[in-house]
């Protein structure tokens, strides 16, 4: 990452670390998305935001982008499978089996996504979804 880009990514994640609500940030990461389209994290965080405000249809676009940049990311991929069950669209097997096979190849990806699970129940108490990803994964 270039510094500048450095910068609105970290400042953006310092204020949802912090609390800031998921709203009030999405206009950061479209901003950072927009400047950094190639930039997968952008979007991963993006689709993110997008599944805690309820946007599905803006999550699954987020998803998609993020996955298509870096396909070797679970994240991405549980936030794409989020947006599919979301949306009821196809296709949520192929992503919940690759993060499997990823948790498996490289074990320290289990701690980042039981963290972020955490979060999002955290945020979103009663997410029927990602309780069922969470279930899927035995996380």
């Amino acid at each position: 990452m270039e510094s500048n880009q450095e910068s609105l990514f970290d400042k953006a994640m310092a204020r949802y670390q912090s609390g800031t609500a998921a709203l009030d940030l999405i206009k950061d990461f479209e901003t950072i998305t927009t400047a950094f389209p190639s930039q997968s994290a952008g979007w991963t965080c993006l689709a993110w935001l997008h599944l805690l405000c309820d946007q599905h249809d803006a999550a699954l676009r987020s998803a998609r982008m993020a996955v298509k940049l870096n396909s070797q990311d679970p994240q991405a991929r549980i936030n794409l499978t989020l947006a599919l069950l979301a949306t009821n669209s196809k296709g949520v097997r192929e992503h919940i089996e690759f993060v499997k096979r990823a948790l498996v190849v490289v074990p320290d990806f289990e701690k980042e996504l039981k963290d972020s699970i955490e979060d999002g129940l955290n945020r979103k108490p009663d997410w029927k979804a990602l309780e069922k990803v969470r279930e899927w994964l035995e996380l």
